[in-house]
């Protein structure tokens, strides 16, 4: 089972910045298509498709984030990147990466990384 290791959260002011990190478990990483989804606080909220990176680094982005967040990876680190810029408080919620065609097994997640924008 690939394991998933996001880290880089934490409280920030409006307007500041974060990058988030994932670590990925397996040895055929340069392979995955990755993704970072975000689930914001509060009852029945759903999961958000923040940002998705391709094998060959082709990038997309939810229209929420567009222009503000960039995806990257470091296939010989076996990492993929989500750099945060002019945050907003509505970007408050829990991230997690994935690799793209798991998102829909519910045990293939892991804890996420926590952030918090403060208005």
């Amino acid at each position: 089972q690939v394991q998933l290791v996001e880290s880089g959260g934490g409280l920030v002011q409006a307007g500041g910045s974060l990058r988030l990190s994932c670590v990925v478990t397996t040895t055929a990483f340069r392979m995955y298509d990755m993704v970072w989804y975000r689930r914001a606080p509060g009852p029945g909220q759903q999961r958000e498709l923040v940002a998705r990176i391709t094998s060959i680094g082709a990038t997309n982005y939810g229209d929420s984030v567009k222009g503000r967040f960039t995806i990257s990876r470091d296939n010989a680190k076996s990492t993929v990147y989500l750099e945060m810029n002019r945050l907003k408080p509505e970007d408050t919620a829990i991230y997690y990466c994935n690799r793209d065609r798991n998102r829909y097994d519910p045990s293939s997640w892991g804890q996420g990384t926590q952030v918090t924008v403060s208005s």
